[in-house]
């Protein structure tokens, strides 16, 4: 591996990333606007951040909370719960409503990635998802299933790939309640999208991608088919992919800057570090890596605005990146980080 430098004051600058990212839970830049639409999902980047920065006890999480509930999607009197829209969480305000030929407004149904960020928001502050009146949640969303066993992440005319099994899977999870989703028809999917080279894509015969051999893996751990670790010598009886060649494919992706790719060819990128990261942790193989390169790429990655940027040495963090590059430096033990639960993204 190559030596790279690391962050001029020698090393990880949590004080100044607590700052930025208060900021950022308080107010976003202007840069955002575009991304209003997702809005949930970049409190959700925002929030989890000083979540895993200690520092979620700047924000107030009864506000929080109120904030949050505010975006769900909720049946009205006669609505039809087979046939209706999805009654999860919509992405913002505007995207509660659109308008047809006739610029008649009406409402829409929630989206299933907004859905996972309201709740791991509201499980990180501590609120009780029991509370939650989930039967039409998930009696939607077990509509947005198709035959195939992926999902769609809203109830009309919309893809359908790894991304939004995960999502269906971590909703499940989080709610403690699988009435949402055909695990069979969901793992068969799962299975169809290994690849020859032991990744994942986001859809069967497809390029493997670090997201999607992510979003595989943690679907198929919340959904209990991975129980075991790759230093198990029955590991063969754990699960039905092919796990040594998955590890071998993860191994390949870290590069000779320390960072990881998220596919073949492709420069290192900060968030690769949690995808693929993510993926070697879950199966017991995240010793395998090198730690020391991958910290400091990561250290080259920091803004010296606080936060993280995409590739090495750029000046202008963004809120994904940030958030994926604290998630990294909390696998590998970074100190005065908390530690995630990996399969959902969010602080154990």
């Amino acid at each position: 591996m190559e030596e790279r430098e690391s962050d001029p004051e020698g090393g990880f600058s949590r004080e100044r990333h607590v700052a930025l990212m208060e900021m950022m839970a308080e107010e976003l830049p202007g840069e955002y606007a575009t991304q209003e639409v997702n809005r949930l999902t970049l409190a959700y980047f925002a929030l989890s951040s000083l979540s895993i920065l200690r520092a979620l006890h700047r924000v107030d999480k009864d506000q929080v909370v109120n904030w949050v509930l505010s975006f769900q999607s909720h049946p009205g009197k006669n609505s039809d719960w087979d046939n209706g829209p999805f009654y999860g969480f919509y992405g913002s305000r505007t995207s509660q409503f659109s308008a047809d030929e006739n610029e008649i407004v009406y409402p829409i149904g929630g989206h299933l990635a907004s859905t996972y960020c309201a709740l791991a928001i509201l499980k990180m502050v501590g609120y009780d998802l029991s509370i939650i009146n989930s039967e039409a949640l998930l009696i939607s969303m077990r509509r947005l299933q198709q035959h195939d066993g992926s999902f769609m992440p809203i109830h009309f005319g919309a893809e359908t790939d790894l991304r939004f099994v995960y999502c269906a899977a971590a909703i499940s999870s989080m709610l403690k309640d699988w009435s949402g989703m055909d695990k069979e028809k969901a793992k068969e999917y799962i299975l169809k999208c290994q690849s020859y080279d032991g990744g994942f894509g986001l859809v069967p015969g497809s390029e493997s991608h670090g997201g999607a051999t992510y979003c595989a893996v943690a679907a198929l751990k919340l959904m209990g088919f991975i129980y075991t670790d790759i230093s198990s010598a029955k590991i063969e009886h754990s699960t039905l992919i092919d796990v040594p060649l998955l590890v071998e494919w993860s191994l390949r992706r870290q590069a000779e800057d320390g960072g990881f790719q998220g596919r073949l060819n492709k420069p290192s990128d900060t968030c690769y570090a949690f995808w693929v990261g993510g993926v070697l942790k879950m199966l017991g193989a995240y010793y395998l890596l090198d730690h020391g390169a991958l910290r400091q790429f990561l250290l080259s990655c920091q803004s010296p605005h606080g936060g993280f940027t995409k590739f090495p040495r750029e000046r202008i963090p963004d809120l994904y990146h940030t958030y994926y590059g604290f998630a990294a430096l909390s696998l590998s033990g970074e100190q005065g980080l908390d530690p995630l639960c990996v399969e959902l993204g969010i602080t154990m």
